[in-house]
């Protein structure tokens, strides 16, 4: 399964981003308002300059306290990221989240952002393939 297949099948493709400027207790909001565990930093909408998580959130809080919660998150997001293209596959996608311990990934093309898949994103698609793959073998075996 490609990366393009799971943008597909999510209902809302929308990649939420905020301007650097923007303090991290409104980042915190939009994540509490939209449900979702990260925003992408971009000045323009379509270019990342970086990725606030969750997990930024807490360690913002841990080192400097409430204090944090005026600053803006450009001072907490994580500069260097990961991305991946259309035609990479879920297991490669996987992969790379697993190892690097994270759960969202934007998907550029051409330097600009079509979509934010998460690690949940991905095994979903990955537990729909393997159901359509078990019930093609069943018709095989039973002989449909």
């Amino acid at each position: 399964m490609l990366v393009q297949q799971i943008l597909n099948s999510k209902a809302n493709d929308d990649v939420i981003t905020v301007q650097p400027e923007t303090t991290l207790v409104e980042a915190a909001a939009i994540l509490a308002s939209n449900k979702i565990g990260t925003v992408v930093i971009s000045e323009d909408g379509k270019k990342a300059s970086g990725i606030l998580s969750e997990r930024d959130l807490v360690r913002a809080l841990a080192h400097r306290g409430v204090q944090a919660l005026g600053a803006p998150v450009n001072d907490f997001m994580t500069r260097k990221i990961v991305t991946c293209r259309r035609e990479a596959t879920a297991d490669q996608v996987l992969t790379i989240m697993t190892d690097k311990r994270f759960r969202h990934i934007p998907v550029v093309e051409n330097g600009e952002m079509i979509g934010l898949i998460t690690q949940g994103d991905v095994v979903k698609a990955k537990l729909s393939e393997l159901s359509m793959e078990k019930d093609a073998l069943e018709g095989m075996i039973m002989g449909y």
